[in-house]
């Protein structure tokens, strides 16, 4: 039986041998000096060793303390050299299974699937979210009290539609390494009604005619990039949303049949969406295209051609040029829109509505629509350009508003 002296007067050799203990356990002394325990046993009808440690930092009782634990398990039935192999597996395994590395994995997939840039930049905005309070955890393992936490921690701040969106996010998450087979339950469904639901905001948005003239002054009186100009009389023209805009694309553009292509993967909707454009309309894009930036964007970044505007651009040159987030954005123009264009009374809905965008879901009917009106749609946006201009000029449309043509 091996003492604490004997221990530290063991010197090494040119060879590592082993000195032993008591039931298996023995010391090996290796060439450099190391001590290292270490416990030989028997299962299977085979010889094994176990490691236990280092001396000092695992003195001769914690050893000893050890091989008792161990030869426990092995009178059990139990491997414990195969137990710790499994343990390390399961460790490196979760390691590389965590909520971060999945909710990755997740939006690697979407970008693969055509999703719009816009939409992955969203997604990788909901895992940063997530990521301080459980993106170190096995995604098997997230418990629904620490994902409720760390929402809550986002509703606290007062942003309760984004707390919402990251429940959502994490929802899909975790389907995601259920169809995988790295998780067994989605506890984001768990947690639905446990968040404030926000009041529905609409976008706001200037719909009284003579007020909408005073914006359109204000716009073309910009003092800033022409480019942000430009991409604010084009959102009041042209019917898409801002994304569809600043994303757009000088391959998306055919100035010489006066129509913008929109491709499905940045639609809101992910279908392909075309719109035709006014004399107006051809003469900003052109007005823009004289800039000859070296960008395949139409609105380029002002720091590099090789990405887009910011999100914000156009919304701070309303507030820049006067209008507060309450009375309108740029998303607003659409509101603008179809308001005005439904109370002309001149003009089908079913035409604005696909001027907007807006899905049908009765697909027959959608197919039906698609190719029925689009003369009309030709025929309404050079009415709305021009209706426009009578408001930004000044004109009395009032008498106009209410005539069919």
């Amino acid at each position: 039986m091996l003492t604490v002296i004997q221990i530290q007067n063991l010197k090494p050799k040119a060879k590592p041998y082993k000195v032993s203990d008591t039931d298996g356990l023995f010391i090996l002394v290796q060439p450099n000096g190391s001590l290292l325990w270490r416990l030989k046993y028997r299962t299977d009808g085979r010889e094994k060793k176990l490691a236990l440690g280092k001396y000092p930092q695992v003195s001769l009782k914690a050893a000893r303390e050890k091989r008792d634990e161990a030869r426990k398990k092995i009178a059990e039935g139990v491997d414990p050299g195969k137990q710790r192999r499994e343990a390390k597996i399961k460790a490196m395994t979760e390691a590389r299974n965590t909520f971060r590395l999945v909710a990755d994995e997740y939006i690697e997939k979407m970008a693969v699937e055509g999703k719009s840039p816009a939409t992955i930049s969203k997604l990788r905005w909901f895992r940063d979210l997530l990521n301080p309070y459980i993106g170190h955890v096995p995604v098997a393992e997230v418990s629904p009290h620490e994902l409720l936490a760390a929402l809550k921690r986002i509703e606290r701040r007062g942003h309760h539609e984004t707390a919402l969106r990251t429940r959502s996010f994490a929802g899909r998450v975790f389907r995601y390494a259920i169809a995988t087979l790295r998780a067994q339950y989605n506890h984001a469904d768990v947690l639905r009604g446990a968040l404030v639901i926000p009041k529905v905001k609409h976008r706001s948005a200037i719909l009284e005619p003579k007020k909408v003239g005073e914006l359109l002054r204000a716009i073309g009186d910009y003092t800033g990039r022409v480019e942000t100009r430009i991409g604010l009389q084009l959102a009041a023209h042209v019917f898409l949303r801002p994304g569809e805009i600043r994303t757009a694309e000088w391959d998306d553009i055919d100035l010489a049949e006066a129509v913008w292509h929109v491709p499905a993967a940045k639609m809101k909707m992910k279908r392909p969406h075309t719109a035709p454009l006014s004399r107006q309309s051809v003469e900003l894009l052109r007005e823009l295209q004289s800039l000859q930036h070296p960008s395949t964007y139409l609105f380029p970044a002002f720091h590099t051609p090789k990405k887009t505007m910011s999100e914000n651009t156009l919304n701070q040159a309303l507030r820049r040029i006067g209008y507060t987030n309450e009375e309108m954005t740029a998303h607003g123009f659409r509101a603008v829109a179809s308001t005005l264009l439904n109370e002309s009374g001149r003009w089908h809905p079913d035409a604005i509505e696909k001027s907007l965008a807006h899905h049908d879901p009765d697909r027959v009917r959608s197919a039906y629509n698609r190719g029925t009106f689009w003369d009309e749609r030709v025929r309404m946006a050079q009415w709305w350009s021009d209706y426009l201009d009578k408001l930004r000029d000044g004109a009395d449309v009032v008498q106009l508003d209410l005539m069919r043509g």
